[in-house]
């Protein structure tokens, strides 16, 4: 594929908008986006297709981008494909869709019509009323080699970072994804549960909060994550976690997270004492 390859976008939802967003900043022109049948994904594709200079097009319409990146949930992409099959002549074509769980088979209809396919996933998080930028994010590639060089290129030239996954990694993969974010958000919800305990309102817990989670990913980024590591695990004070677990009782979730991310600490992280923290932790 010579010079930058014109995109449709398949799906114009939360990782759609980011994208097409991101494409138009490194000068990609968008030749479509493509809506599903609701009026609200219709509704989407023309709000992005002005942001996007571009135009939009339903899954019965034509294509005209020489790569279609299908940013569909995982359990659409094979059927949009399928919906997608006559809309285009795909033989050089390269299609994209930006899974972090499944492979590039899910496209394997159209690399039978002569496409080259692969997955493109980032790594980051797509929420509403947030359009993250994707300089810098790491992007797992996984596909055909001629989709794959293709998808380096416009990683590159978003700023990110392309990294090869193998197709049989893919889900220990995206269960690293989730550390990283939905279940970091979730111990953090447990956290708040924890401040009411102690007395706080949730809002005041999440504000206080924050000055020390932002200083721990300081100082994971730059110490990693033995450097990092704080509280009385590190010091090796059984007596401290022992009184933690008995204050935990009241909130029994927290008191079972409490257990696992300690233990995870003690086989993973620096202590001191550690036999009398094991036995604290037994419990």
């Amino acid at each position: 594929m010579v010079g930058k390859p014109c995109i449709a976008i398949v799906g114009p939802g939360r990782l759609g908008t980011a994208l097409a967003m991101e494409l138009r900043r490194a000068e990609y022109s968008i030749s479509e986006i493509v809506s599903g049948n609701s009026s609200t994904s219709r509704r989407k594709a023309r709000a992005l297709a002005k942001l996007a200079h571009s135009r939009t097009a339903s899954a019965g319409g034509r294509l005209h981008g020489d790569l279609v990146w299908f940013c569909v949930p995982d359990r659409e992409i094979a059927r949009a494909a399928r919906q997608l099959a006559d809309a285009a002549d795909w033989q050089g074509k390269v299609a994209l869709h930006s899974s972090g769980a499944l492979g590039s088979d899910e496209l394997r209809g159209l690399r039978l019509r002569g496409a080259a396919v692969a997955s493109v996933h980032p790594l980051m998080t797509f929420v509403l009323r947030s359009v993250p930028t994707l300089k810098g994010v790491p992007f797992a590639l996984e596909g055909d080699p001629a989709a794959v060089t293709a998808a380096r290129r416009i990683v590159r030239d978003l700023g990110a970072e392309a990294f090869p996954i193998s197709k049989s990694r893919k889900m220990a993969y995206h269960a690293w994804g989730a550390f990283t974010s939905p279940l970091l958000i979730a111990l953090l919800v447990t956290a708040e549960s924890v401040a009411r305990a102690a007395g706080l309102s949730t809002a005041g817990a999440r504000r206080k909060a924050l000055p020390i989670l932002r200083q721990t990913l300081a100082n994971y980024e730059k110490l990693g994550p033995s450097g990092a590591f704080s509280g009385p695990i590190v010091r090796g004070d059984a007596q401290v976690v022992r009184e933690h677990l008995k204050a935990l009782q009241g909130v029994p979730e927290a008191r079972a997270i409490y257990l696992a991310l300690a233990r995870a600490g003690l086989r993973h992280l620096p202590a001191r004492n550690r036999g009398r923290l094991e036995k604290v932790l037994k419990k």
